[in-house]
């Protein structure tokens, strides 16, 4: 199996009639790695991938895999596979059988088959279960046996379009670390198409968020939910506290934001809009709800946000304080549980201390739906 095969989309449009699919996407793949497209539905993932596998033509731009444009080559002419929702096993047909089924159309011989089937058996760690037939195996069992497929036919690139999607969250949690174990063993390319943000955040090595056919930002897991480029993605990955307001100072890489509710507050500008944000601009902070610490009544200054408390929530490992936002919005904090005792702070006031490295501004924009 060939490992290391990059995918690159240049400036690449997809247009049904006025609407814009996709608009200009420049993304470098590398071989070999795991990448995932995030975001919600209808914002341009799956059209990304179906460009990527020929069922789609680009209306401009290229699509290159291992250096060669794929214009004008078919689907089943590409060094790709495709992984659907549904998986589409033949229901008839033995294990061992659905597996090889690409063999047996290039005229293998069963003897061959059967041999290639127990390899992959092993690898999806499923070994002795040829003989049975799909609807005998778990959702998370024929969930892999549909990877086996598509890597008998010996792709460079393989495409999964929300696999786990139709499983239940602990197989979901599950199959994530099975389909990253295999995707480093075997060493081709996976491109990963999810609404998830936790599978698109412990899986891959890169992500790409997309908005509304836009790719607002490519980077590492670590580095999106560290540091947003956009307030959108900001508020897609991981849950967080937006504060409004413009800016009043900038100072270096931090700026101070007059905020609508809570005064003027300090956070340091994220990466990618360094020296581009200036006194007056709107501009939207973020503070994360585990980035709070609960501090002495009466503390002021700009790392200090006073709320009354709404209600509070105990989530084993957390706890859960909401308290009075912005325009209807509530201020999360989550206070690890770390043993403490926990007094209800419902009805009063509390003042909330945050670090400025924990606070990330970026340009008002568009927020991720509720």
């Amino acid at each position: 199996m060939s490992a290391g095969v990059g995918v690159d989309l240049e400036n690449l449009w997809i247009r049904f009639g006025d609407f814009v699919a996709v608009r200009d996407a420049n993304v470098n793949i590398n071989g070999g790695e795991f990448f995932s497209f995030l975001g919600p539905s209808g914002c341009g993932k799956t059209t990304i991938l179906r460009a990527v596998s020929g069922f789609l033509d680009p209306s401009e731009g290229n699509v290159l895999i291992g250096g060669k444009n794929m214009k004008g080559i078919g689907p089943n002419k590409r060094p790709t596979a495709l992984i659907f929702q549904n998986l589409a096993l033949f229901p008839l047909m033995k294990i061992w059988e659905n597996i090889t089924f690409s063999m047996e159309i290039k005229g293998a011989s069963a003897a061959q088959r059967r041999k290639r089937a127990d390899e992959l058996l092993d690898m999806i760690a499923l070994p002795g279960q040829g003989d049975k037939l799909p609807s005998e195996l778990s959702g998370g069992q024929r969930q892999r046996v549909a990877i086996a497929r598509a890597l008998c036919a010996e792709p460079d690139v393989l495409l999964l379009d929300e696999p786990l999607s139709a499983l239940d969250l602990k197989l979901r949690q599950h199959m994530r670390t099975e389909l990253r174990e295999i995707q480093q063993r075997v060493g081709i390319t996976f491109i990963y198409i999810t609404h998830d943000q936790g599978e698109a955040l412990t899986m891959s090595d890169s992500i790409a968020v997309m908005r509304a056919g836009v790719i607002d930002q490519i980077a590492d897991g670590k580095t999106i939910y560290n540091d947003p480029n956009t307030a959108f993605a900001a508020s897609f990955v991981g849950e967080n506290n937006v504060f409004r307001g413009k800016v009043k100072k900038v100072m270096d890489n931090e700026v101070l934001i007059s905020t609508n509710r809570s005064g003027d507050l300090v956070a340091r500008v994220s990466t990618a809009n360094q020296g581009k944000m200036s006194e007056g601009d709107a501009a939207m902070m973020f503070i994360r709800p585990e980035a709070f610490t609960i501090a002495p009544t009466g503390a002021a200054g700009d790392h200090f946000v006073t709320a009354r408390v709404n209600h509070e929530e105990f989530e084993g490992n957390a706890f859960n304080i909401f308290t009075e936002g912005e325009g209807g919005k509530e201020i999360k904090v989550s206070i690890p549980n770390h043993g403490q005792s926990f007094e209800d702070h419902t009805g009063q006031n509390i003042t909330l201390e945050y670090e400025t490295r924990n606070a990330v501004a970026v340009p008002a924009g568009e927020l991720a739906a509720e």
